[in-house]
């Protein structure tokens, strides 16, 4: 259960970190930054986002490291020897670390559209 609940949170905060943070970038790159100037408007809270970007990511990658552990963790605990309850068991946590992985994948991209990307342009 812990594995699950720290893997959803991971990924809002991964994506929390690709709305602030990357969302930007990559509207500027892609020269849609009057595009991004209406998002604003509809979802102001963007501009609050942003302003704590670093403190986010550090948040977001300190998530993503305990949902880490804690599927790792479970990794090597046994699932119910009833055939319907281990099948349930091996089904959430393949799903649970789909939902890891996915979240991996949105902080990295995130991180590099946010970090990396602007001090090569």
């Amino acid at each position: 259960m812990k594995d699950s609940i720290s893997s959803i949170f991971s990924l809002l905060t991964s994506a929390s970190t690709l709305f602030c943070c990357a969302l930007p970038a990559i509207f500027v790159m892609l020269g849609a930054g009057a595009s991004f100037a209406s998002l604003i408007s509809i979802f102001p809270f963007l501009i609050t986002l942003s302003v704590y970007k670093i403190e986010l990511t550090v948040f977001a990658f300190l998530m993503v490291g305990l949902a880490g552990f804690f599927n790792y963790q479970v990794s090597f605990s046994p699932c119910p020897i009833d055939p319907e309850k281990g099948r349930r068991c091996m089904r959430l946590r393949m799903q649970t670390r789909l939902i890891y992985y996915i979240s991996i994948v949105m902080l990295i991209f995130a991180t590099i559209f946010t970090y990396i990307i602007p001090e090569l342009i």
